[in-house]
This record gives C-alpha cells, sequence and structure tokens, in this order.
C-alpha cells in the first residue's frame, strides 16, 4: 500500500497506564515503581508531570477522571539506577490497588475479572493459565528494574492514499527476550468519564515475541482510525502502548482480562495524546 504521508514518534519507557493504579509493576515491598507522570502537590495544585519514583499503594484514590497527589516514598534516575538497578519487579495483585478504572477489560471471556484474588509476584514466576512446570518457561530469571529500562521503540504512522486507513509500524530493541507482548490502541474517550469506552488492541491479532536479545517489529492496519467529524461516536486513537504480557497471553478482542498490572504491563508509549496532524475518511 501506498501512503500519502508518514511520520515517525519515539516512543517513552513507562510502567504506567492511566495514572490509577500509578503503576502496572511492583516491588518487592508491594511499593508502586512509576515510571510516568507523577502526581504531586505543585503550587497548592495537583500537577502530573513525567518523572519516576516509588510511590505507596496507600495514595489517595479519587474518583475517576480526578487527580490526587500519591505517597511519595523516593524519586530516582532511570538513567542512573545506581541501586535500584537490581530491583526485582514484580506484577500487582489481584484485586487491584489503588485502583479507580473499573472497566472490564474482557467481557465476553471475563466477566468476573473484579472478583479474582491472587497474589503479587515475580515477573518471571507471574501467572500463567493451565501452566505446569515441565512446559518450561523461556524466562526464569528474576526481571529487574535495570532490565526494563533498556526498552526502546518508534511507531511510524502512514495515511492510505485514499485517506480510508493508517498502517502503524513499530520496531523495537531491548524490550524482555523472549517474550509474548501486545500493542493496545488508546483512544480519546477510553479514559473519558462522561463517555467511556473499553481500550482495544492496535489490530487483531495484536501479538509479537521479541527474540534473544529483545528485538521485534510490529505491523498494523487500522480501518479510519483518525475520524475529523465531531459525531457523537467519535473515537481518534490518540496513543499507542506495548504491554509486555505476564500471563504470555493473547486475547483476541481484548487487551487483557484484568489489566492495569494483573497481565498487562505497559513498558512503551507516547508521552501526551498524539496524531492530531492526521484524519482519515
Amino acid at each position: 500500500m501506498i501512503y500519502s504521508e508518514c511520520t515517525t514518534f519515539a516512543l517513552s519507557l513507562t510502567t504506567q497506564g492511566p495514572t490509577y493504579p500509578p503503576s502496572e509493576i511492583m516491588d518487592e515491598h508491594g511499593d508502586f515503581v512509576v515510571i510516568g507522570r507523577i502526581n504531586r502537590i505543585n503550587k497548592g495544585l495537583v500537577s502530573s508531570e513525567w518523572g519516576a519514583a516509588i510511590v505507596s499503594p496507600q495514595s489517595k484514590i479519587p474518583l475517576f477522571g480526578k487527580q490526587a497527589p500519591y505517597i511519595i516514598k523516593n524519586e530516582f534516575c532511570v538513567e542512573k539506577l545506581d541501586d535500584l538497578a537490581d530491583k526485582v519487579l514484580y506484577t500487582l495483585p489481584l484485586p487491584l490497588p489503588c485502583n479507580n478504572y473499573h472497566m472490564i477489560f474482557a467481557p465476553d471471556q471475563n466477566p468476573a475479572a473484579n472478583k479474582v484474588a491472587r497474589e503479587s509476584l515475580p515477573l518471571h514466576q507471574a501467572f500463567i493459565p493451565d501452566f505446569k512446570e515441565e512446559y518450561g518457561r523461556k524466562i526464569n530469571a528474576p526481571i529487574t528494574l535495570g532490565d526494563w529500562v533498556k526498552a526502546k521503540g518508534e511507531c511510524t504512522v502512514g495515511i492510505s492514499m485514499d485517506r480510508k486507513c493508517a498502517c502503524f509500524e513499530f520496531n523495537f530493541t531491548g524490550l524482555i527476550p523472549d517474550s509474548l507482548y501486545t500493542v493496545m490502541a488508546l483512544r480519546e474517550n477510553d479514559l473519558n468519564p462522561k463517555k467511556l469506552t473499553r481500550p482495544g488492541p492496535l489490530g487483531v491479532p495484536n501479538v509479537f515475541i521479541t527474540d534473544k536479545k529483545g528485538s521485534a517489529n510490529y505491523v498494523a492496519t487500522l480501518p479510519n482510525p483518525f475520524p475529523v467529524t465531531e459525531s457523537h461516536n467519535r473515537n481518534r486513537i490518540v496513543n499507542v502502548i506495548v504491554l509486555w504480557m505476564s500471563s504470555q497471553c493473547n486475547y483476541g478482542g481484548a487487551i487483557g482480562l484484568y489489566g492495569l498490572g494483573g497481565d498487562i504491563h505497559a513498558h512503551l508509549k507516547l508521552k501526551n495524546p498524539s496524531f492530531y496532524e492526521f484524519t482519515t475518511l
């Protein structure tokens, strides 16, 4: 397919989807390991600025769509982790702590997702459905913060000549090796409390598997992802999020069974809503 325009976007390292839960990754103490927007008080108001911090799960939980300051235990620099480089990373327990996003991610497959209880586990020992040790995990060593921050990626978006679709082409290095990842499309109403929609995959299937060095690529073409009309059902794609799947599963038209740290873990995304320069029909 020939494209009329193409733009390449550098993806940013993260552990965060929306700001609640504050992160989709925890540490051995049950604290959130946040690389993303850090909520804090700034001149009497709550600001959400990009940074990195260890955040307490006792942080206040506001209503969905609102923000409250995190209880920040300490902040760190991803370019200079020092003694934090060896910090072992964990899934979130279920039910998800510090969560105000009550969407059911896979209503056809798991309508009772919010009733499941499960402990936080090291990423390399995360729950995999129907798994037995004799099947052979490909990841057997702890995944550390130092491993996580090696991830890099870019996304090139191209609009078809007839403007009816757009192609998203990704290239990655430094991801977790020998792992199943998926790509999620965040649309403008997925975080809108007045018109809340369920986040979905960027393409079906939305799967790729990294090689032994953590490299991979992924391509998807979507129909009319950037509608310009102001119709009541407009729902443009405004971000793309690359998810490490601790379950090592894909769920078809759902991004995960539990979401937001239970079985999906944001690893790369754009810092801000984007793609406003594109229009499709």
